[in-house]
């Protein structure tokens, strides 16, 4: 009998977090370093220097192995190589970027009205055809789609396989692996036209599988989509799927700008790792593509709440739950982190509450079904709450809560167990899963829209589900870039971004107290209203980049284009922002742009940094573009700010037999970093996974054979941190290892 020996990773996969090292033992002083293995990495080549790179591969480097080549969206190479091979590589003359390859993930009956594009239908465009997308291709990258779904076969017209190599981007079926459903549930809030009809129902659907089973895929397998995606010239890209890479020059961001640059409009979710600042992924940090975050659309939220007290707790049904519909007085229980031998038969007809972590949420839930329980409460084990889906069908309701609001419940159990729920009729609320901005070292505020993306209704295989996340937030924006193209054939992508941007509903956290920009950018699109657009501004959001500290006065300036699309001048004039100490505002007075014209105007900031608060300064400079004002976000740094110095890590399967992977990423690079692991019981040391000195910025990656890991099988606890100066941040995750049949 074969043994395979196998390393994952189980708690917080999707949603690492940042944690203060102190909080834990003290990591002991990192080893020296010995040399590594193996590695897959994207090397990008300066396009005229293409031949003479080849060249020096091949003599130089007879080892390395040329696993995909790319010409459309930048002129590279995937390769694979020994680490050794792969540093000496980086380093030859015409090398204009490398990365390792990453791994991605897919982190309307209310939703489509509510941001109007059942109203779009009634206008027509150029040919007298009603609004609905006809003749404008979407692309689709993701898991796929069932294109035998009643709703979309009249959509469907094609597409390509990334993962089997084919031209049948079929969804992953039970037989295949783990079956997957996200790309038609995605294609259903595009283009569906049948029992439900998308935001652009007579939009022409490619799709390009680039995710396989479970939803899992690499930015290699990524980037060839996009490849495909310009060489089939599709009007619109959208890509629902993410990493937690927070940085503009990943390679799959860089790609999208490269398709946006052929002229297609591309759409990407931001990510489902918020409430926290600094937590949009790629490609949600491309700088060109329009970056979408999650409202919700109207809807009855379900609120718990204890008797006598005033706190009420939001639930959010993790996708593909039976609808939370208790109403009278519940008694609510606690079972751990919800594993079998935690449950017993005195919790029938009760709710369960447990801490997210170690099992699946599918495991918990069944788990709870199995002892008779009325419904199951997954609190988060980090700051915030999540967006989570499950497996299998569940006959009872499986919703989540914030890490604060289940702390707080299970300290009441203590003293009483009853709950009710009470409804609340909400909308325009921005999803606390959201990723936030904005983007480390570009300082480009992201998301750049909100749409809504909680409880959408759209197409699965074999029928309909509830699903959320930015991930239905960003089809909806593809969707309406459709119809605008419908209606504006002629248009660039930057001009449909900014017609979506300039028009787009700013949200208020409560009355007259607004979501911040890097939370919402522009806020939630509003369809009808950037149809009627006519005088444009992009960019449409303003980054004015870093200061330091203690420097005299430094200038930065923007510069804007006002863009008159009508059959008139327009006049466009700015209002100065509120007075902040150590600011100066250089902004140009009225100005008047011929029909069919555009001007381009510079915003000057000039800031004196002594005595200002280190950190993100933001806010919305005013716009009256033909008597229609607009707002426009602004961020500027100053100092260092507080991003995390550690993020994206994931650990795998090798791409050889027998081998693993891990990466992370560091937006600023470090003096030292590792990965300790720790009993998770006691909390003693067992050894560093990994270690390094001096790191760059970017992406950190290695390949372990694996007899190289010599710690027993087993659960570890596992720090990854990184120091840079006197900063320090750490993720916390588990990772066992287990010998597999």
């Amino acid at each position: 009998m074969v043994r395979n020996f196998s390393i994952f990773l189980i708690v917080l996969l999707s949603f690492p977090f940042l944690v203060h090292a102190e909080k834990y033992p003290n990591v002991p002083a990192i080893p020296e370093e010995s040399p590594s293995k193996s590695a897959t990495i994207i090397i990008i080549v300066e396009k005229e220097h293409a031949e003479q790179f080849s060249d020096i591969l091949q003599e130089k480097y007879p080892n390395v192995h040329i696993r995909r080549t790319f010409k459309k969206v930048f002129t590279g190479i995937t390769v694979e190589g020994t680490h050794e091979d792969l540093e000496n590589l980086q380093k030859e003359p015409h090398v204009a970027h490398a990365s390792p390859v990453a791994a991605y993930r897919i982190d309307l009956e209310e939703s489509v009205p509510f941001i109007g594009a059942e109203e779009v239908r009634g206008k027509f465009d150029l040919h007298h055809h009603r609004l609905t997308g006809k003749g404008v291709k979407v692309g689709i990258i993701d898991t796929g789609i069932d294109y035998t779904h009643p709703d979309l076969t009249r959509s469907y017209r094609g597409g390509t396989d990334l993962i089997d190599g084919d031209s049948d981007p079929m969804e992953t079926k039970a037989t295949d692996g783990s079956e997957t459903f996200h790309g038609t549930h995605v294609a259903g809030i595009i283009a569906a036209n049948g029992k439900l009809r998308g935001v652009a129902p007579e939009a022409e659907i490619v799709a390009y599988r680039a995710l396989g089973p479970g939803g899992l895929g690499t930015s290699e397998q990524v980037i060839a989509a996009i490849e495909k995606a310009i060489e089939d010239k599709v009007d619109v890209l959208n890509l629902s799927l993410g990493n937690a890479v927070n940085g503009p020059d990943w390679p799959t961001s860089l790609a999208l700008d490269r398709a946006v640059e052929n002229g297609i409009v591309a759409v990407t979710s931001s990510g489902n790792s918020g409430p926290g600042i600094w937590t949009v992924g790629s490609p949600g940090t491309s700088s060109k593509s329009i970056s979408v975050g999650a409202s919700t659309p109207p809807q009855k939220i379900p609120y718990l709440k204890m008797s006598g007290m005033k706190k009420m707790m939001p639930i959010s049904a993790l996708a593909g739950s039976k609808e939370w519909k208790l109403e009278q007085g519940d008694e609510i229980v606690f079972a751990g982190i919800g594993e079998e031998n935690q449950f017993n038969m005195k919790m029938k007809g009760k709710i369960v509450l447990v801490e997210r972590g170690k099992i699946t949420f599918t495991e918990k839930a069944l788990n709870a079904e199995k002892k008779g329980a009325k419904a199951i409460i997954i609190y988060n084990n980090m700051k915030g709450n999540f967006a989570g889906n499950l497996e299998l069908e569940v006959g009872i309701p499986v919703v989540s809560i914030s890490k604060e609001d289940g702390e707080w419940l299970k300290k009441q159990l203590k003293n009483q167990a009853m709950v009710r729920t009470i409804y609340k009729n909400e909308s325009d609320r921005l999803a606390d899963f959201s990723s936030r901005g904005p983007v480390t070292y570009s300082w480009a505020i992201k998301p750049d829209v909100v749409a809504p993306g909680v409880a959408i209704d759209s197409t699965v295989p074999k029928g309909y589900m509830s699903l959320q996340g930015t991930s239905m937030a960003a089809p909806h924006v593809a969707g309406a870039s459709a119809l605008l193209i419908q209606a504006h054939p002629d248009w660039k992508p930057e001009q449909i971004k900014a017609a979506l941007m300039n028009s787009a509903e700013r949200l208020a956290e409560k009355k007259d107290v607004y979501y911040e920009p890097i939370e919402q950018g522009t806020g939630r699109i509003d369809l009808p209203r950037a149809l009627e657009t006519e005088a444009l501004i992009y960019p449409g959001s303003l980054s004015f980049g870093q200061v330091p500290l203690h420097a005299n006065r430094i200038q930065k300036k923007v510069k804007l284009t006002l863009d008159n699309q009508s059959n008139s001048k327009k006049e466009y004039s700015f209002k100065y922002p509120k007075y902040n100490k150590g600011l100066q505002w250089k902004i140009p007075s009225e100005i008047e742009v011929g029909p069919k014209q555009q001007k381009d105007v510079y915003i000057s900031l000039d800031i004196y940094s002594p005595g200002m608060t280190p950190g993100l300064h933001f806010g919305w400079l005013d716009v009256l573009a033909d008597s229609r004002a607009v707002k426009l976000p602004y961020l500027y740094v100053v100092d260092e700010p507080d991003y995390p110095r550690v993020m994206g890590f994931e650990f795998g399967a090798g791409d050889a037999a027998d081998t693993y992977k891990y990466e992370f990423y560091l937006p600023g690079g470090a003096d030292e970093m590792g990965i300790a692991l720790y009993d998770p019981d006691s909390l003693t040391f067992a050894g560093f996974l990994d270690w390094g000195r001096d790191m760059e910025r970017g992406v950190v990656q290695k390949t372990f054979q694996k007899e190289e890991i010599q710690f027993p099988n087993g659960l570890y606890k596992a720090i990854i941190f990184a120091k840079k100066g006197n900063k320090e941040d750490a993720i916390e995750t588990e990772i066992l290892l287990e010998d597999q049949k």
